[in-house]
């Protein structure tokens, strides 16, 4: 495997080295984008009917915008008990604090994954997004973790998670460089906190309340050679690219290639400041790069562009929902 890898094209380091070179090729200030409300979203509608091809780049603002709020209510529901023991405050917080042992932490993360991976986001967002470019050759670049485009119906050839998947685990082991999924024992770990499934077949608390630890017995091991597991999620060299993950990235730079003289939309949704070296510096780069491509940044609060390319960008402010509803 390690020799193909070294042979196809690795679409995530293709597109860091471009968003590196994107910071200083931009020096000359950034722009909200020319024209009013309504006549960029006129604009972006005409973009979206006639590119050749659409490159959308995903944060975590499309999620949030779907209802996967990571405090308030949803927070307070399934993990008020975390909050009143130990103080934490939203679901990103609880995933780096130093739980008292293995069994609690491992009740938490059965919570935190179940309820940002294995139910459909509260809103329809996701669904909307995929009406609007069904019938366009489209591909998806995302740093998001929790699987809504495959599960709004995405076609998973044209999906690459770049920074890993809420439903698999990998080993501490880093000799062992594999995945695997951990549907199966997310719901076994929720029954045992005494969580039951409503109406919907979603879990809810159950009425007696729920237990903040799984049995020992639960917490889960690598099936090659019994050792700790960890999230699949990229925080540092540990994370493991699999084989799904090589074959998502090499496709990624195959679909750039082929359009890279095409007129493409380049639509970046809810992309924040966190990892911009991944999807905005890189689409703001290949926008630049090609005089036919059109660049289109949906954001609350944060949608700009670089002036160099003011003419050929669409920027909306505004909750990504709200506009992908008035596309339509």
């Amino acid at each position: 495997m390690m020799k193909q890898n070294q042979i196809r094209p690795n679409g995530y380091q293709e597109t860091i080295r471009k968003g590196i070179a994107a910071v200083r090729a931009f020096p000359s200030g950034v722009s909200r984008g020319a024209g009013s409300r309504e006549e960029q979203l006129a604009r972006l509608k005409a973009e979206i009917g006639r590119a050749d091809a659409l490159v959308i780049g995903a944060g975590a603002g499309l999620s949030t915008a779907a209802g996967f709020t990571y405090s308030g209510e949803r927070f307070d529901r399934y993990f008020g008990d975390f909050a009143a023991r130990f103080g934490i405050r939203d679901m990103y917080s609880g995933g780096f604090y130093p739980f008292p042992d293995a069994e609690t932490r491992w009740a938490w993360w059965a919570r935190h994954i179940y309820y940002n991976r294995y139910i459909d986001a509260p809103k329809r967002v996701y669904q909307t997004l995929l009406e609007t470019v069904r019938d366009k050759d489209y591909f998806v670049i995302t740093t998001n973790v929790d699987h809504q485009f495959q599960r709004a119906g995405f076609d998973k050839k044209r999906l690459f998670y770049t920074q890993g998947d809420y439903g698999l685990f990998q080993s501490v082991d880093p000799a062992i460089r594999k995945t695997w999924d951990n549907e199966d024992w997310v719901m076994r770990a929720m029954e045992a906190q005494g969580f039951v499934r409503d109406a919907g077949g979603v879990f809810q608390p159950g009425s007696a309340g729920v237990a903040m630890r799984i049995p020992s017995s639960l917490i889960p091991k690598c099936p090659d050679d019994g050792s700790d597991v960890a999230m699949n999620l990229r925080a540092d060299d540990s994370f493991v690219e699999d084989e799904g993950w090589h074959r998502a990235s090499a496709a990624y730079a195959d679909f750039l290639r082929r359009h890279a003289d095409s007129h493409t939309l380049f639509l970046e949704i809810g992309v924040g400041a966190n990892t911009p070296v991944i999807i905005k510096y890189p689409f703001w780069a290949m926008t630049a790069e090609n005089p036919k491509a059109v660049y289109a940044c949906l954001n609350y609060s944060e949608a700009f562009c670089p002036r160099k390319i003011e003419d050929r960008s669409i920027c909306i402010d505004g909750d990504a929902g709200a506009i992908l509803e008035q596309l339509k």
